[in-house]
């Protein structure tokens, strides 16, 4: 058995989880986490959502540039990615996670969801098409 992984979409004002079967095979949208304004703390709440689910590793999203370059804000969800590793107690991995937002708002669009329903959830989708993405990869 492999274990959970968990998935991180890491967003200015929200952090949208994710959570993967213990086989690995499906990943599923968990919880948005509002930025308290305090790295630690998130960091801190992402810990805790770990260790409920027992998660072996937790996959951060890398939103690279639509070229695969590095810009500000990959290079900053690598620095979180980082500082995370030290408050989870487990493997942290990124992820390229370009479009993952788009296809997000589209499957919650197609999902008949309102415009207010679906902000609420996008974070926690798009973390588990990261995850999904992850998963799948060779």
């Amino acid at each position: 058995m492999l274990g959970r992984a968990l998935g991180i979409d890491l967003g200015e004002r929200r952090i949208g989880v994710a959570v993967s079967d213990a086989d690995r095979r499906v990943a599923t949208p968990l919880t948005v986490i509002t930025r308290s304004g305090s790295h630690n703390r998130d960091h801190r709440q992402i810990a805790a959502i770990v260790e409920e689910h027992e998660a072996r590793v937790v996959v951060v999203g890398l939103p690279l540039s639509l070229d695969g370059s590095a810009g500000p804000a990959a290079i900053g969800a690598e620095r979180e990615a980082r500082q995370l590793r030290a408050a989870v107690g487990v493997p942290v991995l990124t992820h390229d996670e370009r479009l993952t937002t788009v296809i997000a708002e589209q499957s919650l669009a197609e999902s008949g969801l309102s415009g207010k329903a679906r902000r609420r959830r996008v974070d926690m989708v798009a973390a588990s098409v990261i995850l999904q993405g992850w998963l799948d990869s060779p």
